[in-house]
């Protein structure tokens, strides 16, 4: 048997990336051969330098040298190939001597290598006949030829090829450990793309005969090419992602550092402003005191002269009732002329005791300074209300109970409700029937969707209602516009004059753009709160028990707009709960 056959097998001078002959071959510092260009070209597209095989990476791209004594094996084996009946001679003395130094000149395969070829290649037939002996010894099945099937003559040249080959690309011990087709018991060597599995020459041409066939092998080595870039991918993917989080976790630092310093800065400016409030407060009490000692000392000198003027009155009034008693002329007239001189009385008409302390200007102007004051720190939580909700990645909403201050009286509107719909006398409650009312077809009625708006319409400040929705399956609440579509099918989306939040299937909440924005929410919620500036632009909603912030919408409000009901059909018979505006408890 000449050598090309017996001992080289093209599987052993296969470049794993290309699946071809070796053509220049380079070695790589993990000691793995490739193609000088396939390697550089794989290099290239990726962006560390590894191994395709064994994957070890290297830290620099390594400076690659042809390997002459391999470059020297292929180059023969290629000749070995296209001539096969050429084999490797044996001279002996002069003639070996000058055969070799012919060979090199010539580019065959030198005659020392065909020695060392020819050594290994007995060791190999020896351990394969022994490792043969005992697996014939010790297994009691043994594989019988399918005599039936195709012969290998009449097999393609490729399923031919795969069905005479003792080595696969990882070597001749993976060889041996190839599975058998349970149908036919023949080495699974091919792989048919059409049904992505593994079969035998004799599969591929009986049930797979028309399908997308390879050899298994190098279809495996191209997806192990596709899965060290991919891993490779991953490992970039993942090394971006953990500098994300050492990012994030730096920026949580700073955050940290940032509201510890805004709370020592609120201490800071809110203490000032007490102790402004205390002082003013000081003062004002101090004053308040100083006008009361004032008074006081006012009132006792004003006490003190009208008690003189009232003693000389009555001394007078005494004379005069004893003159108007006397008989005697004489004494009379005597005394007469002592009462009868004019008094030096006060006019006390115009004179009085006033109240003013001189604080009624002062409270005035305090009263007015905390109305602002109350209206201005109101304005805070909506400012970082309108922040968070496009930039912060942390949303913080003002407290429902900062919100509720807003409360305003909510009732339906009959003359717009779909006729579907029943309200009861108060107008707060709103659930769906299952006939319709004989109603008129005016233009604010909803002919077709099952809503509802309230009576009472915003085009200005701020607004806050409460909604109880229980165990509803499915409902929708929100604002509309005035100018909004209410007769047949109606398109819900904020360019449409429509901002609500929907429930459907019981666990499903959306607010209603176009697509609609999903809203996986942790509680279901038992009471919604609905929540609108008109000036800013936003919609809010809140689950009233948990005390929860559910989803904001900023937008731009140009005309009237009036909240909006649907209680929903009830189809699943479990939905006919109503809806119920409930009053706003303050906590």
């Amino acid at each position: 048997m000449p050598l090309s056959r017996s001992f080289l097998s093209e599987e052993q001078l296969l470049c794993s990336i290309c699946l071809d002959v070796f053509d220049n071959p380079v070695s790589t510092p993990c000691g793995h051969s490739f193609c000088m260009t396939c390697i550089s070209h794989y290099w290239d597209a990726v962006k560390h330098c590894q191994c395709p095989l064994c994957k070890q990476t290297f830290k620099r791209k390594p400076d690659l040298h042809i390997n002459r004594t391999l470059r020297e094996i292929t180059e023969q084996f290629k000749r070995m190939k296209e001539n096969p009946g050429a084999s490797g001679g044996e001279g002996t003395g002069r003639d070996s001597e000058q055969g070799v130094k012919q060979d090199s000149m010539d580019g065959k395969l030198p005659g020392y290598l065909m020695d060392e070829m020819k050594r290994r290649l007995t060791r190999h037939r020896a351990h394969s006949n022994s490792v043969a002996s005992q697996h014939g010894s010790g297994s009691e099945q043994t594989v019988t030829p399918n005599t039936d099937s195709t012969s290998d003559t009449q097999l393609p040249v490729f399923c031919r090829q795969l069905s005479q080959r003792r080595y696969t690309l990882s070597g001749a011990a993976d060889a041996m450990k190839v599975p058998l087709c349970p149908k036919h018991h023949r080495n699974l060597e091919l792989f048919c793309r059409s049904d992505l599995e593994c079969i035998c020459v004799e599969c591929g041409q009986t049930e797979h005969q028309s399908h997308d066939i390879t050899c298994a092998e190098k279809e495996w080595q191209s997806h192990k090419m596709k899965i060290g870039i991919t891993e490779t991918e991953i490992q970039e993917m993942t090394k971006e992602r953990m500098q994300k989080v050492e990012e994030i976790k730096q920026s949580l630092v700073g955050v940290k550092m940032l509201s510890e310093h805004e709370v020592q800065r609120s201490m800071q400016l809110f203490g000032a402003l007490i102790s402004s409030l205390e002082r003013s407060q000081a003062g004002l009490l101090e004053m308040t005191e100083i006008n009361r000692c004032s008074a006081e000392h006012q009132a006792e000198l004003m006490i003190r002269e009208l008690e003189q003027e009232i003693t000389e009155l009555r001394r007078r009034s005494t004379a005069l009732a004893k003159l108007a008693r006397t008989e005697n002329y004489i004494t009379g007239l005597k005394g007469y002329s002592e009462v009868s001189t004019p008094m030096s009385m006060k006019d006390w008409t115009g004179v009085s005791l006033t109240c003013d302390l001189g604080t009624k200007t002062i409270y005035t102007s305090v009263c007015q300074l905390l109305e602002q004051f109350k209206e201005e720190l109101q304005k805070v939580p909506a400012v970082c209300l309108s922040v968070s909700a496009n930039q912060s990645p942390v949303k913080s909403h003002p407290k429902v109970k900062r919100i509720q201050e807003y409360a305003v009286n909510v009732t339906l509107d009959s003359n717009t409700a779909h006729p579907r719909l029943f309200l009861s006398e108060d107008k707060k409650k709103v659930w769906c029937g299952e006939r319709h009312q004989h109603a008129p077809n005016n233009r604010e009625r909803f002919d077709r969707v099952v809503c509802v708006l309230g009576c009472e319409g915003f085009t200005s400040g701020r607004h806050y209602w409460e909604v109880e929705v229980g165990g509803k399956t499915d409902w929708d609440l929100g604002v509309a516009s005035h100018s909004c579509n209410r007769k047949g099918k109606i398109t819900v989306s904020p360019s449409n004059g429509y901002w609500f939040l929907s429930l459907r299937d019981k666990n499903n909440y959306a607010f209603r753009t176009e697509p609609s924005t999903v809203l996986p929410l942790s509680q279901k919620p038992q009471k919604i709160g609905l929540f609108v500036d008109y000036d800013k632009g936003q919609v809010s909603f809140y689950n009233v028990d948990a005390k929860t912030h559910i989803y904001t919408f900023m937008d731009n409000f140009s005309e009237t707009i009036y909240p909006f009901f649907s209680p929903c059909t009830n189809k699943t018979g479990k939905n006919d709960a109503p809806l119920v505006i409930t009053p706003v408890l303050l906590d």
